[in-house]
């Protein structure tokens, strides 16, 4: 326990003066190890459990998913599903705010990338939705908060990232992100209406119904994404893992060789990109593995849960306390280096109390979500910088509404968990 201070202090230090967070994770783990054995003669130890960490054979969807999602943010499939939306809803009251957050969130499920869904839906939406007199702050907020429901809609990798730390089954953390990613894109369509209305926002001209059905046929191959995730794991067609490289499979297929969108070089490109973010990850994963090792070693888990007197909390309490962790955590760092950190620090009671992992996992896919948006740092908002060349507070502006809507989300979750659970329990019987 004496090691903790010395070993967070470490970590902060380096976080401040501008170091990636696998560095700090990293020398962090170090400076523990060598306080608990003196010196680093079996240093191997260490090793062992950064390349056990990125062993699990689920990890292997990480990659897929990643390409898949950057294949298709550099082709058709995006504007595809973009015009499919808009020919339906756009004429209605607030539906270009709605056609944005349900695009988001079918992009999500085909991309798994909260960046890329900011990028690829955001990108061609926001001008549209300034023109008809939305405000730009309001659009930036409803661009990055749509994006983060594509870490609930299946496939998301910090659920994948999750499963692999606390061997909860993948597929089922998938189906489980399902509705409560559905009820966020409710709350957010109900409160893009009322916004419209409230600000008189002028509506678009109702598409004829040859224009529906010709968006409809244009979309069809981009639909294909979540049949292959959903159909194809609970068909037991595919495991998570198969069905991430058919992802990238199907991708290769309607991009180069059906849109015609993407050339061989281009694809080069793409997965020279797609490799680069993968190492980032999976370095982040093997320092957290061996950061996780440390942590449990020295029995720190318990001594916080003792310190924070959660020996004797109640399931309800527990959740709530991961919450506010997870919550606060996504404020300052990235998401999937939280869910290293915190994880194996919470595992510990979270099986004493025989929690639902299942249930867990989507309540920190919730607090992730709200993090990657959440002033200061929320990676979406620097996302949304970038893409946009907007000032931060333009971004921030709005954000507000949006952050208490998925708390509601959250608050849900914790008092009826049924709406989580109950899908899997369908699918069992």
């Amino acid at each position: 326990m004496e090691m903790m201070p010395l070993m967070f202090t470490v970590m902060v230090v380096l976080l401040l003066l501008g170091f990636p967070m696998k560095i700090p994770l990293l020398v962090g783990s170090m400076v523990g190890f060598f306080l608990m054995f003196d010196s680093f003669e079996h240093a191997q130890f260490m090793i062992q459990q950064m390349i056990a960490g990125v062993k699990p054979a689920s990890l292997i969807a990480v990659p897929m998913f990643i390409l898949a999602a950057d294949i298709m943010t550099r082709g058709q499939s995006a504007n595809r599903l973009i015009d499919m939306v808009m020919a339906y809803i756009g004429h209605h009251k607030g539906g270009l705010a709605v056609t944005t957050a349900t695009a988001c969130t079918l992009f999500g499920a085909v991309s798994g990338s909260t960046q890329a869904t900011v990028v690829a839906i955001g990108s061609p939406l926001r001008p549209k939705l300034l023109e008809n007199g939305y405000n730009d702050s309001f659009v930036l907020s409803l661009i990055v908060n749509s994006s983060g429901i594509a870490l609930l809609i299946p496939p998301s990798i910090g659920m994948i990232i999750y499963g692999g730390i606390s061997h909860t089954s993948i597929s089922d953390l998938f189906i489980a992100g399902i509705v409560p990613g559905l009820l966020l894109l409710l709350l957010f369509s109900m409160y893009s209406i009322y916004y419209a209305k409230k600000h008189n926002i002028p509506t678009i001209d109702r598409a004829s119904r040859q224009r529906k059905w010709a968006m409809t046929k244009q979309a069809v191959w981009p639909l294909g994404f979540p049949l292959i995730i959903i159909i194809g794991i609970y068909g037991g067609i595919f495991s998570p893992t198969e069905a991430a490289s058919t992802c990238v499979l199907y991708a290769l297929i309607i991009e180069v060789w059906v849109f015609k969108s993407l050339s061989m070089k281009d694809i080069f490109e793409t997965a020279k990109s797609s490799g680069l973010i993968t190492a980032v990850v999976f370095i982040l994963v093997a320092a957290g593995a061996a950061f996780s090792w440390i942590i449990s070693y020295a029995q720190i888990p318990q001594a916080v849960m003792s310190g924070l007197g959660l020996a004797d909390a109640s399931k309800v309490e527990l959740l709530m306390v991961i919450s506010i962790a997870f919550f606060v955590g996504c404020m300052f760092v990235d998401s999937i280096v939280v869910i290293l950190i915190l994880v194996p620090i919470f595992l510990p009671e979270i099986d004493r109390l025989e929690l639902d992992k299942v249930l867990v996992g989507i309540l920190i896919t919730l607090q992730v979500a709200i993090g990657a948006v959440t002033p200061p740092f929320g990676c979406n908002i620097f996302t949304a910088v970038a893409v946009f060349r907007r000032p931060y507070m333009d971004v921030v502006k709005g954000l507000f509404p949006f952050i208490l809507l998925m708390l509601l989300v959250v608050f849900l979750v914790i008092t009826f968990p049924q709406m989580v659970l109950f899908p899997l329990d369908l699918l069992a019987k």
